[in-house]
């Protein structure tokens, strides 16, 4: 399987026959002054919304006709199982920015978790019903989602294999939130990949918590 960051908390993941995956996609002309990712040009087979800010849910932008996914509810579609876990936006129980859906995303053997914009530690029972997680995609900048200290806690409570971070302030991404630097301070087995994608197989999954940093693809 391949997952390639586009940018921001937009992920485009190809299982190994080809089928794909994208997550969150968002919307530039929403935020002209402080978002400047291209344009998302593709027609993905499958696409979760976490939750339906502009930044995460501009589906008219795709091409062809995807299958839609906002709710919890298990299903596979093509080469993926989908479930979700319901969250929130902030620490006030979504009062301040509403909900927001943990999806946890089954391809080729691998179990891939996208945090969406969480926005509070998670409690026992949601650890639980996340369940074990190989790829963890997790936002890091704050302000708006976890912060570096909170996103270093729910990394350890999850304890991926690996740990790629996203929402982030970047050249591209002018939001009022951190850089990724916060998160990775102190921790081992930091892999700066120099690359917007990285290739995976379930059988070759790193034994430790090794965290693998992108560069957006748009």
């Amino acid at each position: 399987m391949n997952i390639k960051w586009l940018g921001h908390s937009c992920f485009l993941i190809t299982s190994a026959s080809g089928a794909t995956l994208l997550t969150d996609p968002y919307d530039t002309t929403a935020f002209p002054d402080t978002l400047f990712y291209a344009p998302i040009d593709a027609a993905p087979d499958v696409v979760t919304v976490s939750h339906s800010h502009a930044d995460h849910n501009n589906t008219a932008a795709l091409g062809g006709t995807p299958m839609i996914v906002t709710t919890a509810e298990p299903r596979q579609i093509h080469d993926f199982g989908i479930r979700g876990v319901a969250t929130w936006h902030d620490t006030e129980g979504g009062a301040l920015r509403g909900g927001n859906m943990v999806f946890i995303l089954t391809v080729d053997g691998v179990t891939v978790c996208h945090l969406g914009d969480l926005g509070h530690e998670l409690g026992p029972e949601q650890v639980a019903a996340i369940g074990p997680v190989d790829v963890l995609l997790i936002p890091v900048g704050g302000n708006f989602t976890i912060d570096a200290e909170a996103a270093t806690r729910v990394w350890r409570q999850l304890g991926p294999a690996i740990a790629i971070p996203m929402h982030f302030r970047n050249d591209r991404c002018l939001f009022a939130i951190e850089g990724v630097d916060a998160f990775l301070g102190g921790k081992k087995d930091v892999d700066m990949a120099g690359a917007s994608e990285i290739e995976l197989e379930a059988a070759g999954l790193p034994a430790g918590h090794r965290i693998i940093v992108l560069e957006p693809a748009n």
